[in-house]
């Protein structure tokens, strides 16, 4: 099957493609957050260096965050577009799940700790082992919204080996994770891959998973969008005047 993945859960824009057959294709474009200016030509881009055209997807592998706000709603958008049109289903895998990934690949055995900045002085991060089948991860403490200085205590070496944080949030925050007693990553784990977006789905509907319709996929947020945020603020001060 071949697998088309759409990754724009942060400020890295991209997009991959897996034939089924030990072929891939990957694109990213980083920065400045141009996610619905980007997404399109690099899936049209990958899918040309794959040799497929777009009828020929399959599945739909979406990178569904946490993440920025905006990324989130144009790569969601983008998924269910194509799905819908293509008439296939889409497969789901959070950011934090394709951080962990890429780290384990990079033959890292102890636990990992993908940590994605949310901004506002929060990052989104989650604790992960690696599995026995290939593309598996044992998740040790769920996704969760933290502020960074409370992160060591509650993802932190627990007696074992020490953690590996990673991604945007890890490289921001690098001096309160390490105090913690974390190892940090550089930037080449800094964000999420489309290549390993498309190599952990590929995996898992492998094994058995399956994708979903278009409509019944929704993005993983844990937090209300700033607009939402600036909006309940400046009630409650009104509110209170």
């Amino acid at each position: 099957m071949i697998l088309l993945g759409i990754e724009s859960a942060t400020e890295t824009v991209g997009a991959a493609v897996d034939d089924g057959q030990g072929g891939r294709a990957s694109m990213s474009i980083a920065g400045r957050r141009r996610h619905a200016e980007n997404l399109a030509p690099a899936i049209e881009a990958v899918l040309e260096r794959a040799g497929v055209s777009l009828r020929e997807v399959g599945a739909v592998a979406l990178d569904v965050g946490p993440g920025l706000f905006t990324g989130l709603r144009v790569g969601v958008a983008t998924a269910k577009g194509l799905a819908q049109g293509l008439g296939v289903g889409v497969l789901g895998v959070t950011s934090l799940e394709v951080l962990a990934a890429a780290a384990i690949d990079e033959s890292w055995d102890g636990p990992v700790v993908p940590v994605v900045d949310g901004r506002r002085g929060e990052v989104f991060a989650a604790r992960y082992a690696r599995g026995a089948r290939p593309g598996e991860l044992i998740e040790e403490v769920a996704p969760g919204r933290h502020r960074p200085e409370d992160l060591g205590a509650m993802v932190g070496s627990r007696g074992g080996p020490p953690g590996l944080a990673c991604g945007d949030g890890a490289l921001r925050y690098r001096g309160l994770l390490e105090a913690a007693g974390l190892r940090v990553a550089g930037a080449r784990l800094g964000a999420p891959d489309p290549a390993v977006l498309v190599s952990l789905a590929a995996a898992r509907l492998a094994a058995g998973a399956e994708a979903v319709p278009a409509v019944a996929v929704e993005p993983v947020y844990l937090r209300e969008a700033d607009v939402r945020i600036n909006w309940v603020q400046r009630t409650r001060a009104t509110s209170g005047r």
